[in-house]
């Protein structure tokens, strides 16, 4: 076997055959759709893309759709990022979405209309490595070569208000309340939507905040789990604003209540046999030596996937002790207080938890960084650092995790080793991306400083 560490592309994307696209045309029609949206998601895993006619669809399958190649390129507020490669030092040229068929899925609040995901290149065919669904599937090939598949899982927690007034769907800290639970029809509707896309719910309540909600899906093995993230992320937003209602994933968005995290749940299964590789039996904890060191990994490059996993200044306001979310580098069994929750059930069920990630953070780069991370620790056989006793956040000997987003930058530069396995083309996209955004908003005047200081002072 290859390196690993070495790998730096992934199997060239293709056009589709004419007998291919018209193949999948039919397809389309005959389960009833006249419209297709092509979507691809960009850094901060927003859908962006176009909605084509299906009698136009086969033309580009064929060819590939026109779309502005810088994408995956635009800051929060759909800014070009100068200085990534993909904007003006390519002309501000097209590339193309080159559509995945086994991810078509109704929108079932549209009108006989379907999607498909699709991965990005350039004309000249050279795959957007920075695109993070490429860099995913990237990853996943890493594991691949070293004998193993990802299962994988994505908990997201997000706001919802009326989309007037801004007020919480319903008030207090109802955690699990079953009648806050069901209090707004809108809910009810948004998992039966969820589930008409095949996205299949397991569990939903009431959170801790008011009006914040979890929504549960099934794990799935490879870039179908993102697919779903991605796809649940973007049907709450979209469908609930057809409700009056604006949902929010946020991390931060109130003072003094719960932020909202997206935990990220993960085992290696060997690709061979399709056993657990982080289950051993005959361990006390039931945990195999590739668990321990997939762990190590994950933990010795938390500061620099910080960046990634808390992708604005915002994210960093949610890290703060005894508010239900970690706030050093830590791991412990089914330990909530640890930035590494592992579940050590001693079954085939055996993962792990990464509860550091915010819902700002998009499925696709939280999976590909954790991966990368813990693949980093497996080739190194890295050693597992003792659990500890007790609540994390209450002992000093830990490290803290990153509390502001330029730490977290300066640490993802650090980790040589992390940056390199996700490589270069990702990296200097992400970057000039984070700090441009970064310095922009650094420069406006938070409301809080002018009631502070404006009129005494």
């Amino acid at each position: 076997m290859s390196d690993p560490s070495r790998l730096d592309a992934v199997p060239p994307l293709r056009t589709a055959t004419p007998e291919e696209a018209e193949a999948f045309v039919a397809r389309l029609k005959a389960e009833g759709y006249d419209y297709l949206r092509f979507e691809l998601a960009d850094m901060a895993g927003l859908s962006r893309g176009k909605t084509i006619p299906v009698e136009h669809v086969a033309g580009y399958m064929q060819k590939g759709l026109n779309l502005y190649g810088g994408t995956v390129a635009l800051d929060s507020g759909s800014v070009p990022v100068r200085g990534s490669g993909y904007n003006e030092e390519m002309n501000y040229q097209d590339g193309i979405m080159i559509p995945d068929t086994d991810t078509l899925t109704p929108v079932p609040w549209l009108e006989r209309t379907g999607r498909v995901i699709c991965d990005t290149m350039w004309y000249d065919g050279k795959v957007q490595l920075a695109s993070p669904r490429m860099l995913l599937k990237k990853m996943l090939m890493i594991a691949d070569q070293m004998g193993f598949r990802a299962m994988m899982g994505h908990e997201y927690e997000f706001y919802v208000v009326d989309a007037e007034t801004r007020q919480p769907l319903f008030p207090g800290q109802p955690i699990f309340s079953t009648a806050r639970t069901h209090a707004h029809p809108a809910i009810d509707d948004l998992i039966r939507t969820c589930k008409a896309q095949g996205i299949d719910i397991i569990t939903y309540n009431v959170e801790h905040g008011p009006g914040q909600v979890e929504i549960n899906y099934a794990a799935e093995i490879g870039v179908a789990a993102s697919d779903t993230g991605f796809v649940f992320k973007n049907t709450v937003k979209e469908y609930l604003a057809r409700h009056g209602l604006l949902a929010t994933f946020m991390t931060k968005p109130y003072k003094g209540l719960s932020g909202s995290c997206s935990h990220f749940h993960i085992s290696l299964l060997d690709k061979e046999t399709g056993e657990n590789a982080f289950l051993d039996r005959a361990d006390p904890d039931g945990m195999s030596a590739t668990f321990r060191s997939f762990i190590q990994g994950v933990l010795d490059h938390t500061r620099g996937a910080m960046a990634i996993w808390s992708p604005t200044p915002n994210c960093y306001r949610r890290i703060r002790p005894r508010t239900y979310a970690p706030s050093n580098i830590s791991w412990g069994i089914q330990d909530r207080s640890a930035s590494v929750r592992v579940k050590a059930s001693k079954d085939k069920s055996t993962h792990m938890e990464v509860r550091v990630p915010s819902a700002m953070g998009n499925p696709y780069l939280i999976a590909a960084s954790t991966i990368a991370a813990g693949l980093l620790g497996v080739m190194h056989k890295r050693k597992l650092m003792p659990a500890g006793q007790g609540p994390k956040e209450d002992d000093a000997s830990y490290a803290k995790l990153p509390t502001e987003i330029l730490d977290a930058l300066d640490a993802l530069e650090a980790d040589t080793a992390l940056c390199e396995l996700l490589g270069e083309e990702f990296i200097k996209v992400y970057q000039a991306m984070k700090w441009q955004e970064t310095m922009r908003l650094r420069d406006e005047i938070p409301a809080a400083e002018t009631n502070e200081y404006f009129e005494q002072y």
